[in-house]
C-alpha cells in the first residue's frame, strides 16, 4: 500500500443510523474507531440485533494497532462483546463512563478484564497509535457525558471525525464542547471532515436539554397523580435532570427496567449521576401517595417486554395505570420503531392517562446537531474533502448540499456506503474499491447463523403460513398434512391436496424414479395446486419416507 494516502473504510454507520464503525488504514497500520450495533427493521422477524461484518479486519488482523471509542451509546459500543473476541488484543481507548459501560457489557458476556486491554483516557487527550496515527480527542456535547470527536493526524493530513454531537452552550454537566481545538485544526488545514448527518434536514439549532427540563418540570409540577417518565436508558443528562425535578417537587423516584437500572448504577458509581435520595423499587414504595412518586422506566421505543409497554397493555405484574396518572415519553422513535411506539401511545390514551410525547410537546431533544450546528463545524474546519456520515442516504445527501452552500465549500464530497474504500490523499479523494460489509444477525445465542434467505423464509411463513406434506411410499402411497398459519381446518381442501400428492407418488413409484426426483415432483405439483385453489404461497416442506 502506498504511503501517499489514507484509506477510510466505513464498516457501519453509512446510509443507516446504527452499528457505527470505521477502519482507518495507512500503509501497514489500521486504527479502528467504535464498534456499535443496530436494531432490526420490522421485516427482520426474530432478529434481536445487528452488528457489523468484520471480515476485512479479520483478514488484516495483524495490522490493527489500536481502537478508539467516541462514547458509550449502544450504536457505538454495543457490538464490542461480539467483535472483540474475534480480533487480536490491542489497546482500546475510551473515556471513564464509556469504559464503565463497556466493562458492564463484557462482564455479561464473560469477557474478563485480563482478556482485553482497556485504557481510560480524558475526552480531550492526545493518543499515539502505532507509528503513523496521532488521535487528538476533543470533548463535544451529546446526550451522554464523556463524548468525544477526534482530529486524526496522519502523514498525509488531518482528518476531523466529529463523532455524534450537538452544540450545547449550557450543557447539564457544565462541560461545553472544546471548539477551540476544532478551530485550531481548521487553521492548520483539514484534509477531510467526517461529520454527523442525523439532523441535516432540520433547519436551525437543536433544542437544548435545558428547554426539555423546563417543559418536564412544568408538567410534573401540575400533575395530581403518579408520573411515569420513559427515555433512553443511556441518556444520563436527561435522567439526572429528571431526578432533580422529582426532588424539587418532593417525589421519590422508582426506577423500573433492567437496562435503565444498569446504566444508572454505572453512572452513579463513577460519579456521573448524583442522587439526593436513594432510588427505590416498586416493593419499597410503602404508603407513598400518588403525588409523592415518579417512575423512571424503560419502554421509549415500544419494546414489547419493556416496563411502559407492559403497563400500557395491562400485563405488568405489580403496577397498573389509571386515570389521573401522567406519562411523559421523553424520546423520539428510532426509524423502524414508529408503529410500536404509536401502539403504546394509543393504548395509553385508551386507558385515560395524561400523555405527553414529541413533537406535540417539547419533552425530548435530539442529541444530534441541526443545520446551524453543522454549519458551525464547516466554518471551523473548512475541509478540503467531506464525508457525510451517521445517517440514511437522505441525510447524507442533504448534508452534502449544506456543505456546498457554505462560503468555502469542500472541493469534493463523497456519499459513501458501508464497505467502500475511500482513498484520501493531498490531491485525491475517491472510492477505489470495496471490502466485505453489511450486517451480521444476532438471534438469541446465535451470531451470524441467520442469513437473508432465512429471513425471507420467516417472512413467507408469517405471510402465508407453512404446509408440511409427509408421504410414505410403501407398501401403499400414503400422505399426511400438517399446516400452521395456512388455513383453518378444511377437509375438502386437505383431501384434494392428498389426492394430488398420491397421484405424484404413484407415478413416481410406477416409473421407479429416484426419491429426490419424486420429492421435487411432489413439491411442484402441490405448490401449483395450492396456489391455483387458494391464491396463497405457504412455505411448503415435502417429507418422503420410503
Amino acid at each position: 500500500m502506498s504511503d501517499k494516502y489514507v484509506e477510510v473504510i466505513p464498516l457501519g454507520g453509512m446510509g443507516e443510523i446504527g452499528k457505527n464503525m470505521f477502519a482507518f488504514r495507512y500503509a501497514d497500520e489500521i486504527l479502528i474507531v467504535d464498534g456499535g450495533l443496530a436494531f432490526p427493521d420490522a421485516h427482520m422477524l426474530g432478529i434481536d440485533l445487528l452488528i457489523p461484518k468484520i471480515d476485512y479486519l479479520q483478514q488484516n488482523a495483524d495490522l490493527i494497532k489500536g481502537w478508539v471509542l467516541t462514547h458509550g451509546h449502544e450504536d457505538h459500543i454495543g457490538a464490542m462483546p461480539y467483535i472483540v473476541p474475534r480480533l487480536p488484543r490491542v489497546p482500546i481507548y475510551g473515556a471513564r463512563l464509556t469504559l464503565g459501560l463497556l466493562k458492564e457489557k463484557f462482564a455479561e458476556f464473560g469477557i474478563k478484564d485480563t482478556m482485553v486491554d482497556l485504557r481510560e483516557v480524558d475526552p480531550d487527550e492526545k493518543l499515539r497509535i502505532g507509528k503513523h496515527f496521532t488521535v487528538d480527542l476533543f470533548r463535544i456535547t451529546h446526550s451522554i457525558p464523556d463524548n468525544s470527536g477526534m482530529v486524526i493526524h496522519t502523514p498525509v493530513g488531518r482528518i476531523v471525525h466529529t463523532g455524534d454531537f450537538k452544540i450545547e452552550h449550557h450543557p447539564p454537566d457544565g462541560k461545553p464542547s472544546h471548539l477551540a481545538k476544532i478551530a485550531a485544526a481548521g487553521s492548520e488545514g483539514v484534509l477531510l471532515l467526517i461529520s454527523d448527518s442525523t439532523n441535516a434536514e432540520r433547519p436551525g439549532q437543536t433544542t437544548s436539554e435545558a428547554e426539555v427540563a423546563s417543559t418536564i418540570d412544568k408538567i410534573v409540577s401540575s400533575a395530581k397523580g403518579r408520573v411515569f417518565v420513559t427515555t433512553f436508558a443511556s441518556h444520563t443528562h436527561r435522567i439526572q435532570n429528571i431526578l432533580q425535578i422529582a426532588e424539587k417537587h418532593r417525589r421519590r423516584v422508582v426506577m423500573e427496567g433492567r437496562s435503565m437500572i444498569k446504566y444508572a448504577q454505572v453512572a452513579q458509581s463513577l460519579g456521573y449521576m448524583k442522587l439526593s435520595h436513594p432510588l427505590i423499587s416498586t416493593d419499597e414504595m410503602g404508603d407513598l401517595a400518588d403525588d409523592q412518586v415518579l417512575f423512571l422506566c424503560t419502554g421509549s421505543q415500544g419494546q414489547p417486554m419493556s416496563v411502559l409497554s407492559r403497563l400500557a397493555m395491562g400485563t405488568h405484574a405489580k403496577l397498573a395505570l389509571k386515570r389521573g396518572d401522567t406519562v411523559i415519553m421523553s424520546s423520539s422513535p428510532i426509524p423502524g420503531n414508529e408503529e410500536a411506539v404509536n401502539t403504546v401511545i394509543n393504548r395509553l390514551y385508551e386507558i385515560g392517562v395524561e400523555v405527553y410525547h414529541p413533537p406535540t410537546y417539547r419533552v425530548h431533544a435530539s442529541g444530534h446537531g441541526s443545520q446551524e450546528e453543522l454549519k458551525l463545524i464547516f466554518n471551523l474546519t473548512t475541509p478540503r474533502y467531506f464525508l457525510p456520515w451517521h445517517g440514511e442516504p437522505r441525510h447524507q445527501v442533504n448534508h452534502a448540499r449544506l456543505a456546498q452552500s457554505m462560503p468555502t465549500p469542500p472541493q469534493r464530497t463523497i456519499i459513501a456506503r458501508n464497505g467502500d474504500v475511500v482513498r484520501v490523499g493531498r490531491d485525491e479523494f475517491k472510492v477505489t474499491g470495496r471490502v466485505p460489509a453489511g450486517a451480521v444477525y444476532v438471534d438469541g445465542l446465535g451470531v451470524g447463523d441467520i442469513s437473508d434467505e432465512i429471513i425471507q423464509d420467516r417472512m413467507a411463513m408469517s405471510g402465508d403460513g407453512v404446509l408440511i406434506v409427509t408421504a410414505v411410499l410403501h407398501p401403499t402411497p400414503h400422505v399426511e398434512l400438517i399446516s400452521r398459519g395456512f388455513v383453518k381446518s378444511n377437509r375438502d381442501l386437505e383431501a384434494s391436496i392428498r389426492k394430488v400428492a398420491v397421484e405424484v407418488l404413484e407415478t413416481g413409484v410406477r416409473e421407479k424414479r429416484r426419491m429426490e426426483d419424486i420429492r421435487d415432483d411432489l413439491y411442484g405439483a402441490v405448490r401449483r395446486f395450492v396456489r391455483k385453489v387458494t391464491g396463497r404461497n405457504p412455505v411448503l416442506i415435502p417429507v418422503l419416507v420410503e
